[in-house]
């Protein structure tokens, strides 16, 4: 990458519990933090399996009470927020703990962006528009897929236009990430797949992106290469409780990446995709990474071919666009292998939303740092490359 004159961060959380047993951890992680009573904010499914009751029980051991909402959809939207603000408030809370995947945290992040903030989450699309702290905040990961459990990213979809609103902002980044294998065990595969392969996006398109730094390229080499050996395994048999560790990892790193390089064009139309249609984002992310890393090829070809051989590709012999076109072939195949759908027509994807959606996602603040730049007519034909 070019150097100039830019300056970079690095965002993680302050403590960060990886392993075996780690959320065991909670109660005197949000106990040290100061709270008193702790909104769990959750979805249905984690709540009816009684996930969200043993973590409420054990922050109320450590002498925290605590109270779950679980309102939190796939796609989050606005209402979930604002919802969850109003059983924050009712409740006399004053901290945080998301339980589950993206969708929970990031539905946590929008409530508490707007109990520290004030005024409607739309207000806050963008990046760096928070004034004031968010309240003590906990975020225990479920899955191996979105990183949003140590992001500064906040995805909320805006219920009236059906766009994903991209928040980055670095005081929704959690205080204490857990990432526990344990309650990734026995994950039904499809899920896990899609958040493999939405790990796998986020290591790629950090490693090709303009911002990319020695620290970032780091991260994103070995999640490559962790979900390379240990994806496959976790979705052919979910009780692998090595390959969930491993992938927690991957998943984990791959956010230190993206989080401190940015995306690209792939989150940029995917979001789209979650907006219109209330798609998996996992899924979304999937069939679109190889037609976008097409695309991409020509603007960085040894960063793909170094790609390719952390994917385990041969890459000698190769000139650098052959390698970097292993890359992408190799990406495809692993997809198809553990179950993702071929193309956005399988998703019921229409082409006639596909112009709109271009015109959103190249308003979408990922795609800024995409390594090569697009027209509007070019994201409809990578669009049209996914079908």
């Amino acid at each position: 990458m070019a150097l100039g004159e830019q300056t970079y961060g690095f965002y993680i959380p302050t403590v960060s519990l990886m392993g075996i047993g780690s959320a065991k951890e909670t109660g005197g992680q949000i106990k040290a933090l100061g709270a008193s009573k702790a909104l769990i904010v959750t979805d249905k499914g984690l709540s009816a399996m009684g996930v969200a009751d043993k973590i409420k029980s054990q922050v109320e051991e450590a002498g925290v009470s605590a109270v779950i909402f679980d309102g939190a959809e796939p796609n989050p939207t606005d209402i979930n927020v604002h919802d969850g603000v109003k059983v924050y408030q009712d409740n006399g809370c004053d901290a945080i703990i998301s339980l589950g995947g993206g969708s929970s945290h990031d539905c946590a992040k929008g409530i508490g962006m707007v109990i520290g903030n004030g005024g409607h989450i739309r207000d806050l699309e963008g990046v760096n528009k928070t004034t004031k702290p968010m309240p003590a905040f906990v975020a225990i990961n479920t899955t191996a897929g979105t990183a949003s459990e140590m992001t500064r990213f906040c995805i909320i979809t805006n219920t009236d236009t059906h766009v994903k609103m991209a928040i980055v902002d670095w005081r929704c980044t959690p205080n204490v990430a857990i990432n526990d294998p344990l309650l990734m065990v026995g994950k039904p595969a499809a899920l896990t797949a899609a958040t493999g392969m939405d790990a796998l996006t986020h290591a790629v398109e950090a490693y090709v992106s303009t911002i990319a730094t020695p620290i970032t390229d780091a991260c994103a080499i070995k999640a490559i290469e962790l979900i390379a050996e240990f994806l496959s395994k976790a979705v052919a048999n979910g009780e692998d409780l090595e390959a969930r560790d491993k992938m927690a990892y991957a998943e984990y790193l791959a956010g230190m990446a993206f989080n401190n390089a940015s995306l690209g064009y792939v989150h940029s139309m995917a979001h789209q995709l979650g907006g219109f249609y209330n798609l998996p984002h996992g899924v979304c992310n999937a069939i679109l990474l190889p037609a976008v890393s097409q695309y991409n090829l020509i603007a960085c070809p040894k960063r793909f071919a170094d790609i390719a051989k952390a994917l385990g590709e041969n890459i000698d012999g190769l000139s650098v666009t052959e390698a970097g076109q292993k890359a992408i072939d190799r990406i495809r195949t692993l997809s198809a292998s553990i179950g993702i759908p071929t193309g956005l027509k399988a998703l019921n994807v229409k082409e006639a939303d596909l112009t709109i959606m271009a015109e959103n996602a190249k308003k979408d603040a990922c795609q800024f740092t995409n390594p090569r730049k697009a027209t509007l007519e070019q994201v409809v034909q990578i669009f049209k490359d996914a079908m």
